[in-house]
């Protein structure tokens, strides 16, 4: 469920989660997300993640168009991403306090509001598979399908702000494939599926090391190429630019 990278261009809580089956004969949304978990690693090694520093590229090989990302997180929620575009110039990101923020120089500074808002914070979750419980209200098997030619349960996850997005996960594997959803942006909301493939073991966890997102019909693949992790991030990587503060309501 990472794709931090491409969509960035509770156990015992007091959080309540509505889980159903579509058909009793399919495995429960829950233990198909629970199962991707111990897949991908489990839960000690989940809980040993408490920084990210990652790097790779974005590439859209019909425009010839290539960046370079870097991309900090720490937890639980502080994110900072760079994607340096070859001729184009610098897009930044990130999340902290509960602001959404992007600038660019193309389309200046901006504060996220509303749905992409939410969606941001979401996607900033550092371990967000593993709190899957905290970001959505409600999980459902909706039945099968083939992805890539493997066959995948198909669950529907529902935040508890915004529109459901639905993940593929492999039966034989437990390996979550594509998602399906409806990402907000500045440009208005545009449909996209986001296809995930060669997971690799990064400090324990395995994560999709190659991520294509198909929307607006065009095709954009981001390639992680390292991702350090628990290595100290200086606090002030995430502190709001000037142009965002400036942005800020008054107090």
């Amino acid at each position: 469920m990472n794709r931090r990278f491409v969509l960035a261009l509770i156990v015992g809580a007091p959080f309540a989660v509505s889980i159903q089956a579509a058909d009793p004969d399919l495995p429960s949304a829950e233990s198909i997300l629970d199962r991707y978990i111990e897949v991908t690693g489990g839960k000690a090694a989940y809980e040993r993640h408490k920084s990210e520093i990652a790097t790779g590229k974005l590439e859209f090989a019909a425009a010839g168009v290539k960046g370079a990302i870097v991309q900090y997180s720490a937890a639980p929620d502080k994110y900072y991403s760079s994607l340096d575009i070859d001729g184009i110039g610098k897009v930044e990101m990130g999340v902290v306090d509960g602001v959404a923020w992007e600038k660019s120089a193309l389309l200046g500074a901006r504060i996220k509001t509303g749905e992409e808002r939410a969606q941001a914070i979401r996607e900033a979750r550092l371990n967000a598979p593993y709190h899957w419980r905290e970001l959505y209200s409600k999980v459902e098997t909706a039945g099968t399908d083939t992805v890539n030619g493997e066959d995948c349960y198909k669950v529907v996850l529902t935040p508890k702000e915004g529109r459901p997005e639905t993940m593929y996960f492999e039966k034989k594997s437990g390996l979550m494939r594509k998602t399906t959803l409806i990402a907000a942006s500045q440009m208005g909301d545009v449909s996209a599926d986001v296809i995930a493939a060669e997971y690799k073991d990064f400090g324990g966890v395995l994560i999709p090391s190659k991520v294509t997102q198909k929307a607006a019909g065009q095709e954009f693949t981001t390639t992680i190429d390292a991702i350090k992790v628990n290595e100290e991030i200086p606090a002030a990587r995430f502190d709001l630019p000037a142009e965002i503060k400036a942005l800020l309501p008054k107090k």
